[in-house]
């Protein structure tokens, strides 16, 4: 699992810096239709559909509800690929170690209180600290528990 995720990781971080280059304000679509001084009638021909759902294409895009299949086609059209990822805004290995820290802490808040009200608290701050680590890793082998909860 540690494997896939550190492959994963290092595959899309090369994607990271993708993340600050914002989609045009009229779209990519638009922008590369613009750029090649092509109308919306002749990609349309190119397409294989009207004219009005071109407009409407590029409108979809802008507002997000485009297809990955039409904008696949009208990027061929465009001699253009369509390039879809999922790009983590933190390293996924980051992402999980994060959620165990979150869930070891809320397991042992959970037991550190029923501890105390049972006067058996452990004051050792070292000892809790071997403790919270302990449930880290033991959450970190079962990595699939991480999502059980909210």
């Amino acid at each position: 699992m540690k494997d896939a995720i550190r492959h994963l990781d290092k595959r899309l971080s090369t994607l990271r810096p993708l993340m600050v280059s914002a989609r045009p304000p009229k779209g990519w679509l638009r922008a590369v239709r613009d750029a090649l001084g092509m109308t919306t009638a002749q990609l349309a021909r190119r397409i294989g559909v009207t004219q009005p759902r071109i407009v409407e294409l590029e409108k979809a895009e802008v507002s997000g509800t485009v297809t990955l299949n039409s904008l696949q086609r009208a990027a061929e059209a465009l001699g253009c690929r369509v390039v879809y990822a999922l790009v983590p805004i933190r390293p996924l290995a980051q992402v999980v170690h994060d959620r165990a820290e979150q869930l070891a802490d809320k397991q042992l808040a959970s037991v550190h209180h029923t501890m105390s009200l049972e006067d058996q608290a452990v004051q050792d701050k070292q000892a809790n600290k071997e403790l919270r680590q302990q449930f880290i890793q033991e959450l970190l082998r079962r990595p699939a528990r991480l999502w059980d909860e909210k």
